[in-house]
């Protein structure tokens, strides 16, 4: 049983800096990781994807150049480093997990966190 577990969110001004953490349990170590949001009254939107040994990434045009995603097997635990941040990167962030990285071009995790609130205000 995979369960993923959040943690870093918060609220921040624009420009500043938020690093949030997926910590996972379970046999994940050699699953594809992700991050994903969702804002007030938006549906929920892909942001990065990294492969299991890191060797890949995938980004969002919305958020290439100021996010950045990490991944220490050794400890289960995925990273997001969020920088330059604007109004419009609020929402609710994801952690999810996969087997599968990308396929067909599309990244679909079976496995979801609760989420954690990332607010920035201008």
């Amino acid at each position: 049983q995979v369960q993923l577990v959040e943690s870093g969110g918060g609220l921040v001004q624009a420009g500043g800096s938020l690093r949030l953490s997926c910590a996972a349990s379970g046999r994940t170590r050699y699953y594809a990781m992700g991050w994903f949001r969702q804002a007030p009254g938006k549906e929920r939107e892909f942001v990065v994807a990294i492969n299991w040994n890191g060797g890949s990434t995938y980004y969002a045009d919305s958020v290439k150049g100021r996010f950045t995603i990490s991944r220490d097997n050794a400890k289960n635990t995925v990273y997001l480093q969020m920088n330059s941040l604007k109004p419009e990167d609020t929402a609710v962030y994801y952690c999810a997990a996969d087997p599968n990285y990308f396929t067909s071009g599309t990244y679909s995790p079976h496995y979801w966190g609760q989420g954690t609130q990332v607010t920035v205000s201008s």
